[in-house]
């Protein structure tokens, strides 16, 4: 970029300089036209080396903006799944189901206390002579709604499956299913939407620089998402910068 700005600095010099050279030789009659010309041509370049500076903050600034209100979304999306599996033990990759949920089921308050009780099997074994055993009870204190818990009065569950900004009409994809680890099947979830469909109206070369962006302050790959299908992990690819994406 400081290649291209150097050398629409040079034009621009190059410019003036025929500007003046024009003005000193050019018959009076041909001056007018051309000058204006010159100026319309200095004026053009000018405007492209400030875009090529202004463009990328512009970009930027715009890009942050957009991601922070689809993370919200994501942060959303996770914390339902998570009340999901806590509730079925597994996760699901329909949001029909995801909303259903968060409008019927409930969180079993339970409390946990040791007690001490006979063991009969060793009470037995030793003739008679009383043997005890520690256990833990769970006790079950009540329920409260999943609705109340993770979002109280607010009913924006209802549409957070829908991307807030960018693409009309472009929702996340969600996907879950099982991962095999060590012989033992884990639940995982993944849910995604592509950097394209939220920067579609930006400028294309940025876009494709941001979709491969690698950096510990950046949002890494082309796509913005939290969960993963490929390993056991329920956080978000955004840095700290956007907020936990734990």
């Amino acid at each position: 970029m400081f290649k291209i700005i150097l050398i629409a600095v040079l034009v621009i010099l190059l410019t003036i300089g025929l500007v003046k050279l024009v003005d000193k030789f050019l018959p009076s009659k041909f001056k007018p036209f051309l000058i204006i010309l010159l100026w319309v041509l200095i004026g053009f370049l000018a405007y492209q080396t400030f875009m090529t500076i202004y463009g990328p903050i512009q970009f930027n600034q715009i890009k942050k903006k957009r991601y922070a209100a689809v993370i919200e979304n994501l942060k959303d999306i996770r914390d339902s799944e998570l009340a999901y599996r806590q509730v079925t033990g597994k996760f699901t990759d329909s949001f029909d189901k995801l909303v259903k949920f968060i409008d019927t089921a409930q969180f079993t308050i339970t409390q946990r206390r040791d007690s001490t009780v006979i063991d009969e099997e060793l009470t037995k074994r030793y003739g008679g002579v009383e043997t005890t055993k520690s256990i833990v009870i769970v006790d079950t204190l009540g329920f409260v709604p999943v609705k109340d818990s993770l979002f109280k009065t607010s009913t924006r569950y209802k549409t957070m499956m829908n991307v807030p900004v960018g693409q009309e009409g472009a929702k996340f994809q969600l996907k879950a299913g099982m991962l095999d680890q060590n012989d033992v099947k884990i639940p995982v979830f993944e849910a995604s939407v592509k950097k394209d469909v939220l920067l579609y109206d930006q400028d294309r070369d940025l876009v494709i620089q941001e979709n491969q962006v690698v950096s510990v302050d950046g949002v890494n790959g082309d796509v913005l998402k939290v969960g993963s299908m490929d390993e056991v992990k329920t956080s978000g690819n955004w840095p700290k910068t956007y907020g936990d994406n734990e």
